[in-house]
């Protein structure tokens, strides 16, 4: 038995999560619009959420996010590779890592090279500075005005931080003091989001203060089942609560930013999508839009892991009785190492000659340690995470039936294109290679993963198929284009739909050069203004500093260090 509601919003929007939450913030701006904010998952006012340093529990655990599976990764020894992604207010914001990589410049002009129109860095930045509020100050990049706030952490107190930024600069690579900046390439401080020691996150950034305001409702522990349409025109969206289904309409129009796996799988549950996946499924289509569900992309990464020669890290730190008093600071003040993701230092490299920006990620731990939070040896270490973030393996989302509560099934098809498996070869040699520096010298041990023995292609690869995980960036899923595989058109509105948009990372044509979160907040911004026929705000003329730029003005590497 399903219900109507007898309220009728301006406008809908599926998912509270990076890109909901800005939506609805920005679209209730306007005292005249009704918006409705659609969530499945509930609160985030969990300290697991809440407290930086915890930020492994909320991703493992069903309440906060929908632990997804892949089918078996042919590539990857068949594994099946955990998806979480965010079931709470904040959605995956609220789950993630809080680091803050906006990408590369160039990558948002390959955006517009593939056909999302003026998506290119020059439209793109101005939303990037709206976003933030950046806690080192004004410029040409950064914005200090923002519901975003962005920050240095703990700012590297741990002599290990800088001892690999030190490293990667030994190795002849740059340094940079503001990866966000002009100048991406090099090493230096890693960003992230929080504030005041909490997590901020865009329901604690865009949400909660727009809670406030009488036009906006917000209804969790509801799941959308499907968008409801008359003719080819949305209409409005049914969802279950409580055991309940309730019918809700729209006058103007739904907004789906349920992200990459959400949204693509509400479209195909709604009869939109390949006519194949949707017969297979047992869903009557209405239009069809091959692309939905297509062009999936993530980041894999894995783990060098060292021993360490000094007791400085924070393996020393994750005994019961230190747990215990860091949570008590972290609730008396928000401060100390609750209040950090402790990601404080990265890097960001070319795996080979003749690419024209990076495509390799660096974050770096002052622990060595398991993803669920366990020590990865007895005694003290470092790790640093590295992934090729460019890849060319394309994946798809496909609905399996037309119960909304049955997962879809998830294929990444990680490492199917062999310059994939070249990239993570790099990224084996490239990282001893760092790590085996001078700087680093002094608290250097025996490197524990791979392992010395991992040398030769096969043994990397092999290494590297057992090994790998997600970075947990599933993107580009309803990629935004004109082409036939496009869902989307360059105001985010479904191809072939009136009164339907999509506005999340499954929209991106491909894959940014870092974490996803950031660009997802910026694609919010900008179709915010969009979406309500706001003249967009100015191209900015801010010049970047590209690879060949670079190369002419510093040393020369070493010669064994042609690839950069």
């Amino acid at each position: 038995m399903t219900q109507t509601s007898n309220t009728q919003y301006d406008y809908i929007i599926v998912g509270a999560g990076s890109a909901g939450c800005v939506l609805a913030n920005r679209l209730s701006a306007d005292a005249n619009n009704s918006v409705l904010l659609i969530e499945t998952g509930g609160s985030d006012r969990s300290i697991f959420i809440q407290m930086p340093t915890a930020l492994s529990i909320p991703m493992n655990t069903p309440k906060y996010a929908w632990q997804f599976e892949t089918e078996a990764e042919p590539h990857l020894d068949n594994r099946r590779m955990h998806c979480p992604r965010g079931k709470v207010l904040g959605g995956s914001s609220s789950i993630n890592g809080m680091v803050y990589v906006r990408g590369h410049a160039r990558d948002f002009d390959e955006w517009q090279q593939h056909g999302a129109k003026n998506w290119d860095y020059a439209h793109c930045l101005p939303y990037f500075k709206k976003a933030e509020s950046w806690a080192f100050g004004e410029d040409d990049y950064r914005g200090v005005n923002g519901p975003l706030a962005v920050n240095n952490g703990n700012e590297m107190k741990n002599p290990l931080y800088k001892a690999f930024v030190a490293a990667g600069v030994d190795a002849g690579y740059l340094s940079t003091d503001d990866y966000n900046g002009a100048q991406q390439e090099g090493f230096g401080p890693m960003h992230m989001t929080i504030k005041n020691g909490v997590r901020w996150s865009t329901s604690n950034a865009y949400l909660r203060p727009a809670m406030k305001r009488e036009n906006l409702t917000v209804i969790t522990h509801a799941q959308v089942h499907k968008v409801l349409f008359e003719d080819k025109k949305a209409v409005g969206v049914r969802f279950e609560r409580k055991g309940k289904m309730t019918d809700v309409r729209c006058s103007n129009e739904v907004v789906l930013s349920a992200g990459s796996i959400g949204s693509p799988h509400i479209l195909q549950l709604s009869g939109i999508g390949a006519a194949e996946t949707l017969s297979k499924a047992g869903i009557e289509q209405v239009h069809e839009l091959p692309g939905v569900g297509e062009n999936l992309q993530d980041h894999l990464e894995f783990y060098f892991q060292f021993k360490c020669l000094k007791p400085i890290s924070l393996n020393g730190k994750l005994d019961p009785l230190n747990k215990l008093f860091i949570g008590t600071r972290w609730i008396l003040d928000k401060s100390g190492l609750g209040a950090t993701n402790h990601f404080e230092s990265c890097g960001f490299i070319r795996s080979k000659a003749g690419l024209e920006w990076p495509d390799l990620q660096y974050h770096f731990l002052p622990a060595a340690m398991r993803y669920d939070g366990k020590e990865a040896f007895a005694g003290h270490g470092f790790q640093v995470h590295i992934g090729h973030n460019k890849p060319k393996s394309r994946g798809s989302v496909k609905v399996v039936s037309n119960d909304p509560k049955v997962a879809p099934s998830i294929q990444f098809n990680y490492l199917s294109h062999k310059d994939d498996i070249e990239g993570f070869r790099a990224c084996v040699r490239l990282t001893r290679e760092i790590i085996n520096q001078p700087a680093l010298d002094e608290y250097r041990g025996e490197e524990i993963q791979p392992g010395i023995s991992v040398q030769t292609d096969e043994e990397i690869d092999a290494f590297v198929r057992s090994s790998v995980e997600s970075a947990y960036h599933p993107s580009c899923s309803c990629k935004m284009g004109e082409d036939e595989m496009a869902v989307v058109d360059s105001e985010t509105r479904v191809h072939g739909i009136e009164g339907l948009r999509v506005v999340d990372s499954s929209i991106f044509p491909t894959i940014p050069n870092g974490n996803l979160n950031s660009p997802t907040i910026m694609l919010a911004e900008r179709a915010a203004d969009i979406i309500l026929g706001k003249t967009p705000l100015p191209a900015s003329g801010a010049t970047v500093t590209y690879a060949e730029q670079w190369q002419q003005k510093q040393r020369l590497h070493a010669p064994k260090r042609e690839h950069a």
